[in-house]
């Protein structure tokens, strides 16, 4: 008789963390029993080519779509079995996105946009607008308040979506190819004022990208390949363990990303 299957502890201080996760749209597995952690005030890169299940393992962590299996655990709550109300709620209480092309909504200015999710969360309009020029402030783009998106450059309305995303001062940020339509001046630009401002902040940053130069302004690189992650410094320093220095070989013959 097999021995019961018990899902290992957490990695200490860690606030979110995932253990064997598996998810398979139609016949096609996108993780294929994928782990992660992350603590506060930690920034972590997930690499790996286009396909390779980074983006759904990100998803999954934040709660916008379920794994068919496997845990998630957030500051100690195990997220698994959370109904879509409830993780709604969370998302919009304790997660921050930023996504790859803003999503900042057209008809307003890019203050009002940065105010909205304080505005959403019943802030009066003066004192959500006073918090969200502050965090303008942080990423620079003052000058835009006034200007509605389609008034300003890509790298200035990345860093408005930036500042909408840490304007609740959000527990992780959830940030999925920031710098993907921007060139290269811009991305680290972006980057920097990010990683900089979320850090002050306490915020953990989940970052999805597959380029090498964005991926340098983490504290540690966890590598996606075919539904499995490495975490890449705890294979480098000889970690062991599923969840060893954070995210170990899963065991599944896990390769680099190409």
């Amino acid at each position: 008789m097999n021995a019961p299957t018990t899902t290992p502890a957490a990695p200490e201080g860690s606030l979110l963390t995932a253990y064997d996760l598996h998810k398979t749209y139609g016949t096609t597995p996108a993780l294929d029993g994928a782990s992660f952690s992350i603590h506060a005030g930690e920034v972590v890169a997930v690499m790996g080519p286009s396909g390779s299940g980074k983006s759904t393992l990100l998803h999954c962590l934040a709660g916008i779509v379920s794994a068919d299996s496997g845990t998630i655990t957030y500051h100690g709550r195990d997220l698994t079995g959370l109904s879509d109300g409830a993780r709604s709620t969370l998302r919009r209480t304790d997660f921050g996105f930023v996504f790859q092309f803003g999503q900042l909504v057209p008809e307003l200015t890019c203050l009002e946009n940065v105010a909205l999710p304080l505005r959403l969360s019943g802030i009066r309009r003066k004192e959500a607008e006073r918090i969200a020029l502050e965090w303008m402030e942080r990423l620079e783009v003052t000058d835009a308040r006034a200007k509605r998106p389609g008034e300003v450059s890509g790298g200035q309305g990345q860093r408005v979506a930036v500042a909408r995303s840490l304007v609740t001062t959000p527990r992780v940020l959830f940030a999925d190819e920031p710098t993907g339509a921007l060139d290269s001046l811009n991305g680290e630009r972006v980057m920097e004022l990010l990683t900089t401002a979320a850090r002050s902040a306490g915020t953990a940053v989940v970052l999805v990208t597959h380029e090498v130069r964005v991926a340098a302004y983490s504290d540690r690189e966890v590598v996606v390949r075919d539904g499995r992650t490495r975490d890449m410094d705890a294979y480098a320093g000889g970690g062991g363990g599923a969840l060893g220095g954070g995210v170990g070989d899963t065991g599944r013959g896990v390769g680099h990303a190409a």
